[in-house]
């Protein structure tokens, strides 16, 4: 009965560590930081975004990016309606931005970036 125990954590534990594991093994490292402090804007991360791009940082674009997208979803929804995606403008953009970086496309990725940098200062953010 006593094996029963110990051996039920160590089968959670492996399993946990195999769910952990990607389709190939390979674990891919974090994201660089991007040097932005806590409790930034959108539009700070944007500009972080596009001077990484700008110095070949794709790594540091990607995580930028993300952060502004994230900090672009914050936001005050009615109760029932929290499923609902978000319209804002600067959210697709910033979306649009990140495919295009991730298919290596600079200069549209550049453009976007600027385009959402323009957008999120005209709403204050």
């Amino acid at each position: 009965m006593r094996t029963l125990f110990l051996a039920a954590p160590l089968a959670l534990a492996l399993s946990t560590a195999a769910l952990a594991q990607s389709d190939k093994g390979v674990a891919l490292p974090p994201l660089p930081s991007v040097g932005v402090p806590e409790g930034g804007r959108p539009s700070d991360y944007l500009r972080a975004a596009q001077s990484a791009l700008a110095s070949g940082h794709a790594g540091e674009a990607q995580s930028a990016l993300e952060m502004a997208q994230t900090r672009m979803l914050d936001r005050s929804v009615p109760l029932g309606q929290t499923d609902n995606p978000s319209d804002n403008p600067t959210v697709v953009q910033i979306s649009q931005a990140r495919q295009a970086l991730a298919a290596r496309d600079r200069a549209t990725c550049m453009q976007l970036i600027q385009a959402a940098i323009t957008s999120a200062t005209a709403q204050g953010l």
